[in-house]
C-alpha cells in the first residue's frame, strides 16, 4: 500500500508557497458595520472592497486565516469557459439566463483586471484563450453542440481542431480573451484596502451562528458583531437554516504543481470526461503546469493516496514532466442544477444573503457574486439576479433533489452496519471501528500510539470516512472534514468531533 509519505512534491498550492501570511487581529466584541461578511475567501475580499468603495462599513470575518481555505487551493482559472455548460444552460434555463450568466462571468473578468490596475495590485494577472477539449470521437457532436451554443450566447468562441497541446485532441471549443492571475497576490492586495475607516478584518474568529434582525447579529467564539445586513461567503453556508445542505453537495479534487522539458502550452485547458484541467504558471524558477483532476464527492474517494498517483500518470502520459514540485487538494459546492446560488438567502430574507455552489469554477462566478450582492444591497439592478436566485426551483432541481436526498439516506442508514475490527487498522491507517463506544474513528501513528474520535459527524450525525491522503474525517452526507484531532477543517460543520476513550 502507498502511503502519503510516498506521494511526490510539497504538500500545498503554488499559491500559498509563494506569498506571505497573514496576521490581522481576532474580534473584540462590540464591533457594528452596515455589513458583516462571513468568510475571506475570493467572494467576501471582493464583497468588501466593493461594498467600502459604495461608501458602507464591512467586518470580514474568518475562522482561520485569509485566503488559505477553498481559494488558496485552486487552479486559478479566470475565464467564462465552464466545461461543457453552455448547452446544458441553454437546455435547462432558456436563452435569456444562459446569457446572463455568459455575460455575469465576462464582466468578472474585467472587474478583477480594473480592481487590479486601480490598486496597483501585481498579481501576475494576463489575458490568455481557454479551451475545453476531447480526445475522444464519441464527444464530438456534444462538443460541437457547446460550441454553437456559446456563438449563440455572444461568448468570444470558436471551435478548432488544433490547441496548443502537445498532443492532438478531435475537437476543442477556444474561448479568447480570458486570463490567468495569482488569487492569494490579488486577494492580500485587496485585504490592504479593507481596514480603516469603521471597516475590518477579522481572523482566527468562527463564527457559530447569526440572526437576521434589524440590526442582524453575528455569533462568533470571540463575541458578537451588529450589522445592518449580512453575508454569507463561507463555501458552505453557516448555520445553515434554509437547509443548502439538501440542495448542494461537496467534491474534492485534486491538483499537482509539475515542470516539464520544453515550453508550457499556452493557455487553460479543460478534458471532457472524463475531466482533467491545465494552466500553467511562472515562478521564480520557471515555468510551473499546474494539473487538476480525479474529483469525486467528498467522503466517497476510496483511496485519495492513489488519485494522486493517478494523475501524476495521466501528466506523465501526456506531457515530458522532469518534476512534481507540489501537490494539493480542493474542495467545490455543486448545486442541484450546477448554477450558483447568490442572492437573498430565503425568499423572506432583507438583510441577509448568500454565495455558494460555484462548481469548480470559482474564479469568475465568486467575482460575479460579490459584485451581485453589492448590487442588491445597494439597490441597483443586475441582469445576473434571476439566473443565480437561490431560492428558484426548476424540474433539474426536483430530480437531483430526490437523488441527493437519496445518497444522504443510504449513507445515513448504511454505513452503521459498516465498521472494522481495531486490531486491522494499522500505523499510519485511520479506519471506522466497532468498540464498546459504538463507532469509533481510529488513527494509529506509525510509533504505534492510537487517536479515537467519534465517527459521527457533528453536522447531522453520518458517519465520516478516511481520507487517507490528508490525513482527515470526511463526511459523506454533507462534505464537513475533520482534522485528527477532531478540529473542524472544512463546514458545514461547526463543532469538532468528540474524542473517545
Amino acid at each position: 500500500m502507498r502511503t502519503p509519505q510516498s506521494l511526490p512534491g510539497n504538500p500545498t498550492s503554488v499559491w500559498l508557497a509563494t506569498t506571505p501570511a497573514t496576521d490581522f487581529p481576532s474580534l473584540t466584541p462590540g464591533v457594528s458595520v452596515d455589513v458583516a461578511i462571513i468568510g475571506g475567501g475570493l467572494v467576501g475580499l471582493t464583497a468588501a472592497t466593493l461594498l467600502k468603495a459604495e461608501g458602507l462599513t464591512v467586518a470580514v470575518v474568518e475562522a482561520g486565516r485569509i485566503v488559505q481555505g477553498v481559494t488558496g487551493y485552486t487552479t486559478a482559472k479566470l475565464t467564462a469557459q465552464h466545461g461543457q455548460f453552455y448547452d446544458y444552460l441553454l437546455r435547462h434555463f432558456g436563452e435569456p439566463k444562459a446569457r446572463a450568466y455568459a455575460v455575469a462571468n465576462l464582466r468578472a473578468i474585467d472587474e478583477v483586471s480594473r480592481l487590479a490596475l486601480e490598486h496597483g495590485i501585481d498579481c501576475d494577472f494576463q489575458r490568455t484563450e481557454s479551451y475545453v477539449y476531447t480526445e475522444s470521437s464519441d464527444e464530438v457532436d456534444t462538443l460541437r453542440a457547446e460550441g454553437e451554443a456559446a456563438a449563440r450566447l455572444g461568448l468570444p468562441s470558436s471551435l478548432v481542431t488544433e490547441t496548443p497541446l502537445p498532443f492532438p485532441v478531435r475537437l476543442a471549443v477556444r474561448f479568447d480573451n480570458q486570463a490567468e492571475f495569482h488569487p492569494r497576490k490579488y486577494l492580500l492586495g485587496l485585504a490592504r484596502l479593507i481596514p480603516g475607516g469603521g471597516s475590518h478584518i477579522f481572523e482566527q474568529t468562527r463564527v457559530t451562528g447569526w440572526d437576521e434582525g434589524e440590526p442582524c447579529t453575528v455569533h462568533t467564539e470571540r463575541g458578537e458583531i451588529r450589522a445592518g445586513k449580512v453575508v454569507v461567503a463561507s463555501h458552505f453556508p453557516v448555520n445553515d437554516k434554509a437547509l443548502y445542505a439538501t440542495r448542494v453537495h461537496q467534491s474534492r479534487s485534486y491538483v499537482l504543481g509539475v515542470r516539464i522539458d520544453g515550453p508550457a502550452p499556452r493557455g487553460m485547458f479543460v478534458s471532457t470526461e472524463p475531466e482533467f484541467t491545465v494552466r500553467s504558471y511562472t515562478d521564480e524558477r520557471g515555468e510551473l503546469l499546474i494539473l487538476g483532476g480525479e474529483g469525486h464527492r467528498t467522503g466517497e474517494g476510496g483511496d485519495t493516496v492513489e488519485r494522486y498517483f493517478r494523475l501524476e500518470q495521466w501528466a506523465r502520459q501526456h506531457f515530458p514532466v522532469r518534476s512534481v514540485d507540489y501537490r494539493w487538494s480542493t474542495q467545490d459546492n455543486v448545486t442541484l442544477d450546477r448554477v450558483p446560488y447568490v442572492g437573498r438567502i430565503t425568499p423572506a430574507s432583507r438583510h441577509a444573503y448568500v454565495a455558494t455552489g460555484f462548481r469548480g469554477w470559482g474564479m469568475t462566478n465568486s467575482t460575479a457574486s460579490a459584485m451581485l450582492i453589492r448590487d442588491l444591497i445597494v439597490g441597483r439592478p443586475n441582469p445576473a439576479e434571476d439566473v443565480y436566485d437561490p431560492n428558484r426551483l426548476n424540474l433539474e432541481s426536483l430530480s437531483e433533489f430526490a437523488k441527493h436526498g437519496a445518497d444522504i439516506a443510504t449513507h445515513l442508514v448504511g454505513d452503521r452496519f459498516s465498521s472494522e475490527d481495531p486490531s486491522e487498522v494499522q500505523p499510519g491507517e485511520g479506519r471506522v471501528v466497532k468498540t464498546g463506544d459504538g463507532h469509533v474513528a481510529m488513527f494509529r501513528a506509525e510509533d504505534g500510539s492510537v487517536r479515537t474520535l467519534s465517527a459521527a459527524c457533528s453536522h447531522m450525525g453520518c458517519i465520516v470516512q478516511w481520507n487517507s491522503a490528508e490525513r482527515s474525517w470526511d463526511c459523506p452526507c454533507h462534505g464537513s472534514r475533520f482534522a485528527l484531532d477532531g478540529s473542524v477543517l472544512h463546514g458545514p460543520a461547526i463543532k469538532p468531533l468528540e474524542p473517545k476513550g
